[in-house]
């Protein structure tokens, strides 16, 4: 069973200890708390509403099965008993298989410590054991902190769609991003 397994321990460069591992039930309130931070803060990720206790609930139960299944790999990073980060990779279905879509959100206060660089390379070596050949992403070219992370661990601009975002009344390109895994 998978459920809460660590993968990796490590400690940010401002000496606190995290622990990287796949979800728990008991992840659901501290998770919640995580996109609705994020929401709250007005960062730039495609969800602009709260999520609602009941709507967590629906999507953790469906992360847990395709984690057993390893139909994606999910991880939380873990700080003194909270949920701090959480980021997936997804891979394609048909002939996109052997593509996979990571994704990763960081609550505030965790970012800028290297919290973000562990992340992404425990899922690049997850994304290579699932036998991915191609990781992509998508994030708001505004957002230049995650952009320079994403460039730091391998990504390279392939792609852009203008005008994708309408946030704060000002429309903001998405720029797509590839890391070929061989």
């Amino acid at each position: 069973m998978l459920v809460g397994k660590i993968v990796k321990r490590f400690i940010l460069k401002d000496g606190r200890k995290v622990v990287l591992r796949k979800p728990k039930w008991e992840d659901l309130d501290g998770l919640l708390e995580l996109i609705n931070s994020l929401v709250d803060e007005g960062a730039e990720i495609a969800r602009s509403m709260k999520v609602t206790r009941e709507e967590e609930i629906d999507w953790l139960s469906g992360v847990i099965v395709r984690v057993e299944n390893g139909k994606t790999s999910f991880i939380v990073a873990e700080v003194d008993g909270n949920v701090v980060a959480s980021s997936d990779v997804n891979p394609g279905t048909g002939y996109e298989s052997h593509v996979g879509t990571v994704g990763i959100v960081i609550k505030q206060g965790y970012r800028d410590a290297g919290l973000g660089t562990q992340i992404m390379r425990t899922q690049i070596d997850l994304a290579k054991k699932m036998e991915l050949k191609v990781l992509t992403l998508t994030a708001f070219a505004s957002n230049k902190r995650a952009i320079h992370l994403y460039e730091k661990v391998g990504f390279v601009h392939t792609g852009r769609i203008p005008r994708k975002h309408f946030k704060d009344s000002e429309y903001i390109d998405e720029v797509i991003m590839t890391n070929s895994l061989e």
